[in-house]
């Protein structure tokens, strides 16, 4: 039997995998560690890249009914994130607590640019909640991964997004 998970248990399952992204960050040894799942990157990159994907489906949301996504100054502002690891942590932590903000606001049905316009999943921001939830969970797994400790993604997670890109 296929269980979806409810708008309320992903921004839950958001906050929850958000602080172990966080977690993560805090305890690896060094920002310039090269990331093993994306050798291009070190750690402070990918917290960057993530980051601001977190800020760039906030801006999605935000603006509703688009032809395509807000130009980078509505959610990037051309400033990328500090450098040092605390600052870096709080910008973090700032990042998603928008997101969650935005999608609370939004409730799940708010109409939204999606890039899986010819996908049946539907252009909403409960499907942008649905979206980050199994981004940040496998960007957490990266971190993880990097800093030698991996944990599994949740099971309840795993299965909803294979669920999403199997059957949606």
């Amino acid at each position: 039997m296929r269980t979806i998970l409810t708008f309320p248990d992903q921004l839950r399952l958001i906050d929850e995998r958000s602080a172990a992204f966080r977690a993560a960050v805090a305890a690896a040894p060094s920002l310039d560690v090269q990331m093993p799942t994306h050798p291009a990157r070190t750690l402070f990159d990918h917290v960057q890249h993530v980051g601001m994907g977190r800020r760039k489906a906030a801006a999605i949301v935000t603006a509703g009914p688009a032809d395509g996504p807000p130009e980078e100054s509505a959610w990037g502002g051309g400033t990328g994130a500090p450098r040092e690891r605390e600052a870096l942590l709080a910008w973090w932590v700032e990042s998603v607590e928008h997101l969650e903000g935005v999608l609370r606001e939004a409730g799940p049905h708010r109409r939204c640019w999606t890039w899986w316009a010819d996908s049946p999943s539907p252009q909403t921001s409960g499907a942008w909640a649905r979206r980050q939830l199994h981004e940040i969970a496998v960007h957490t797994y990266d971190v993880q991964l990097t800093g030698g400790a991996p944990r599994p993604i949740p099971e309840k997670i795993a299965l909803d997004g294979f669920d999403d890109c199997q059957f949606t």
